[in-house]
């Protein structure tokens, strides 16, 4: 009861806190050369959680010639930004911030890095290097930015700057990222990650609809995973209830929460299927889910 007494009293403190932009989760686990045929050389799962009444677009191609997948942030001052975005060339990127207190209410607008990389023509490693000189113009974020490429394998590289200062090239594997830096073993992180897992050793065995059925699950879990001294050590200078709701995978707290769900499958030969799944009106009950699918051209 005491912990539900905690949980449900940001009501207010949602309200009060001030916006610190998607605080989302992200899980993926990449292979370039899978094994098997039927293996997936990507399978990402994540969750954007933000206020309700912040103003973005859904996911849908945009930019030059149509080749770029994502939604949009649509706040004034900060319109084109994004938290996670794929292109027909193969650029992926996606964005988390720092969970920190103080903020910079002069810093520029984080959204913008994960659009630049995927208009831009360098590498992602080059990319995140070029990020890393300009990391104190902007509050605490992680970045992950990817160059998918049939022939020539996919490239995963990751940029926090709250921590080292050079970006590193990650080798393949599963790897998780919330609001500290990558792979922090937060309890909703550590506990969700065992759940992507779970989904993920089953992938080659399930349809690809009831693999995606399964992620959307595992973005949809509840589950408070109380006390968390890692969170409260970041965030000591947040009140208890603030801290309380991020504390499950899905974050739930009216005014405030996930509302948006993105599945992303890239196979061997580079046919990439985006599910996104966003809440409607600022009402949790209410979502639309919508798939888009195409082949990379790298």
């Amino acid at each position: 009861m005491v912990l539900w007494a905690i949980f449900w009293d940001c009501v207010t403190s949602c309200e009060q806190s001030h916006p610190q932009g998607p605080m989302c989760i992200i899980f993926f686990k990449f292979d370039p050369r899978p094994v098997s045929k039927n293996a997936y050389r990507l399978i990402l799962a994540s969750n954007r959680d933000e206020f309700y009444h912040r103003p973005s677009k859904m996911a849908d191609f945009w930019g030059n010639n149509n080749e770029i997948l994502s939604g949009l942030d649509m706040v004034e001052g900060k319109e084109g930004g994004t938290w996670l975005g794929i292109s027909t060339r193969g650029k992926l990127a996606a964005l988390t911030n720092y969970l920190q207190p103080r903020q910079d209410p002069d810093a520029r607008g984080r959204g913008e890095l994960v659009t630049h990389f995927l208009t831009t023509d360098m590498d992602s490693f080059s990319y995140l290097k070029k990020v890393s000189t300009e990391g104190h113009l902007y509050n605490g974020f992680n970045l992950l930015a990817a160059d998918l490429s049939t022939e020539k394998g996919d490239v995963f590289c990751y940029y926090g700057n709250q921590g080292d200062p050079e970006p590193i090239v990650l080798a393949p594997g599963t790897y998780g990222l919330s609001n500290a830096l990558l792979d922090t073993p937060w309890r909703k992180l550590c506990f969700g990650k065992r759940l992507f897992l779970e989904a993920v050793e089953r992938s080659q065995a399930l349809p690809k609809d009831a693999l995606v059925a399964q992620l959307l699950d595992v973005l949809n879990n509840e589950e408070a995973q109380l006390p968390d001294p890692a969170i409260e050590d970041q965030g000591r200078e947040y009140v208890q209830p603030i801290l309380s709701k991020y504390a499950a995978v899905c974050v739930r707290c009216p005014g405030y929460g996930t509302r948006t769900n993105t599945v992303i499958l890239v196979d061997a030969d580079g046919h990439v299927t985006f599910t996104e799944r966003s809440m409607l009106d600022k009402d949790p009950s209410r979502w639309e889910t919508r798939t888009h699918e195409f082949r990379l051209q790298s």
